[in-house]
Formats: structure tokens, sequence, C-alpha cells
């Protein structure tokens, strides 16, 4: 995703170094991940401490979206609650596949980006059947227009600067406000003006009444590393427009209770790490390579945090978050 003084390509190359560095996680064994292989053009091995990093990213963010789906799994009545997921700045994240594998799908999951990235993955959608199966019964897939509709799942063009645009997205996708919604973020908002960040996270707000804004972003721009973060960003033109605006930790909670979320926690990575990741799981992974970069991986990971903003006004969520695990 990008703010005014991006530029799409810069994105896209963002957007397939994840992809390579995630296809390299799971080549590896810290991540399972069946399908992130069809979207990588050129594989790439990472470092240690890049494997490591992605594994924290995944594995945090997925613990919050399974206690989502897995949090007041039933109404009163006793029926199965639907749920839905709206992933913004999605890229070729392949969370979707992942769930339906797993058969945790919700409802429903749309994913919004710009259509040049859209239109490639509808592409690589409509052209490999492992990923067309997913989709149910008769997808309707459109490279030209950037889109993929099925049941279950909506891709969908957008630039996430244009406000007034959300509403007609939103209608298309057949998103319903009232339903309980998951909203993600991988580094996206810190990429956009400030003026659009704030607009986004108040719609969001505004037009669902039960919902979970959850962000992964960068923190700490005036300390030597955070410097050189930036620095390196700008240097491929993708410069971070939101980071100043948002720099801490404290900021990013002041994001949302400012925009309407009722509350708002955000930890950083080395915290959700060392105390709210499966130490089993930590103890895999920690095994997989050899590993001398420990004062580097501190910093890295207090320069990244998550963030969440809740509204939920009958209480199904009331147990969601890191602090409650």
């Amino acid at each position: 995703m990008a703010g005014p003084s991006s530029n799409v390509g810069a994105v896209q190359a963002t957007n397939d170094d994840a992809s390579a560095s995630k296809l390299s996680c799971a080549k590896k064994g810290y991540i399972k991940d069946n399908y992130v292989q069809f979207f990588v053009r050129r594989p790439v091995k990472r470092s240690p401490i890049i494997n490591r990093g992605y594994y924290a990213r995944w594995a945090a963010l997925r613990k919050l979206l399974f206690q989502f789906l897995d949090d007041g799994a039933q109404t009163i009545e006793g029926t199965p609650l639907k749920k839905q997921v709206l992933s913004l700045g999605a890229g070729f994240d392949t969370t979707f596949f992942q769930l339906q594998e797993e058969g945790k799908a919700p409802t429903l999951y749309v994913e919004l980006d710009f259509k040049e990235v859209t239109s490639k993955k509808a592409a690589i959608i409509e052209s490999l059947e492992q990923l067309r199966n997913k989709l149910g019964n008769a997808p309707c897939i459109s490279r030209e227009r950037g889109e993929v509709h099925s049941e279950q799942y909506k891709l969908l063009p957008l630039d996430l600067r244009d406000i007034k645009d959300l509403d007609a997205v939103i209608n298309l996708a057949q998103l319903d406000p009232s339903l309980p919604t998951f909203i993600i973020a991988e580094c996206v908002l810190i990429y956009l003006e400030p003026y659009a960040s704030h607009a986004l996270v108040k719609w969001a707000a505004e037009n669902f009444s039960t919902s979970v804004f959850v962000i992964y972003e960068q923190i700490h721009p005036e300390d030597a590393f955070g410097q050189q973060m930036i620095k390196n960003l700008e240097s491929r033109g993708s410069p971070l427009l939101g980071l100043n605006d948002t720099p801490s930790l404290d900021a990013k909670e002041k994001l949302f209770t400012d925009s309407g979320w009722q509350k708002a926690t955000a930890f950083d990575m080395n915290t959700i790490y060392n105390k709210y990741l499966n130490l089993q799981e930590r103890r895999r992974i920690e095994r997989l390579e050899m590993f001398d970069e420990f004062e580097e991986w501190h910093m890295m990971q207090e320069h990244y945090c998550i963030a969440y903003g809740i509204i939920d006004p009958k209480g199904l969520f009331k147990n969601f978050g890191f602090s409650n695990t």
C-alpha cells in the first residue's frame, strides 16, 4: 500500500519481497503455507533473522485471527455466529486459502489492494487449480478488472486513500456491517499520509458495529535503528509517511481511540514474541537455524508492533487480545 509520495511499482516490489520472505520462512519449516509458492517468481533464501521475524509476525497475527474466529463462536440461541474478515492492502497474502484448507474460513473473506496488485493476484488464482478449488463453485474471476468473486472470497481493487469509494466497494463485496468483522492491515497504514490513515480507521469504526481492527507496523523513528529503517525504505521508493504521526505504542492506541474505537492495545514484537507466542513452538523454530544475531534481533523486534482497536457492544470479544492469552 502507498501514500501520495510512494509509487505503485515500489509497493508492488514491497509485496513481492514480503511473499519471497514468507516462502523462505515456509521452506525452512518455520511456518506452514502450501500456497505462497504460487505467488513467488524468484525464490530467495533469507537470513535466519528475517525468517524468525516473519515467523513472529505470522504467528502473532494468526493467534489473534484464530482468537477472533473462536471467540463468541455461538450466539445465545446456540446457532453458529457468522463472521467476516476484511484485509486492507492484502497483497499476495494467502491466509484465506490456508483457512479453507484448515476448515476455519469465515463466512466471508474480503481482500482490497491496488488494481495493479489485484489483477496479478486474480491472474494467478485463475491459472492454478490448487487455488481455484478453494473458491467453491463457479467463481467469477476477471484479470482485467482485478476482481475475484465467490461465495466466501472476494478480491477487489481499491486505492485506500479514496475513502469515498470504500462504501461502494464494501457493497460490491457484500460485507455485512452488522456481523463481527476482523479488519487487518499489515504494514499498510504506515505508508499512508496521516489524514488518510485516520480517515480509514474512523470509517471502519463508523461502519462495522462489532469489529476488531489489527495493524502490524513500525515504531520508534527517533533512534539510530529507526532512522536507518526509514532510510532503507525511502531508498526503495516506499517512505513511511505515517510513522512520525504514530511513532510509539501510545500513539498507535490513540489512533484508534481518537477515531471512535472503544478500546485499543499495542505491544512491541519483543513483548509479543517473549510473552504471548507458544513456548513450544518458539523452542522448535529457534532450533531450525544457527542464530547469533541476538542484539540486532531484539532491536528489530522493538521497532515493530501490533496494535488493535475493538468495538464490542455485545461483549462477544471481551477476552480478545494478547493480555488475555
